[in-house]
């Protein structure tokens, strides 16, 4: 009885200790990873709903008085820095999402380059 408990005991502690919290193990890039081309249409706003940005931030008290509903509010926050700093977690911004992993640094990467490039309604 005691060996079949030290084998299950010690069969727990090597499942549990392979366990990683790390973003990039857990979400490789493939290095596929383009920033060319980035449009506000065409990758931003799929990103922000894939990443249920919406369900909080539109409507009529959208979180934190953040709204991502529209192109001006979106340009806003991308101009004042809150957009970038918050999905990447940047210290002195509010993570987001809230209590959530954040987005793909490839994807995070694309709303970068859309934010370097003026944040233009293309």
């Amino acid at each position: 009885m005691n060996r079949t408990l030290l084998i299950l005991i010690c069969t727990i502690g090597m499942i549990t200790g392979c366990y990683y919290d790390k973003e990039d193990i857990l979400n490789p890039d493939t290095g596929n990873c383009s920033t060319i081309n980035t449009t506000y249409q065409g990758t931003v706003v799929p990103l922000l709903q894939a990443s249920g940005c919406l369900n909080c931030h539109s409507g009529g008290a959208p979180s934190g008085n953040v709204s991502l509903a529209t192109y001006t509010s979106v340009k806003t926050v991308a101009q004042n820095g809150k957009l970038f700093g918050s999905i990447n977690h940047s210290p002195g911004f509010s993570p987001m999402p809230q209590g959530g992993n954040k987005m793909s640094s490839c994807n995070i990467s694309k709303i970068k380059a859309w934010i370097d490039a003026g944040s233009i309604n293309n």
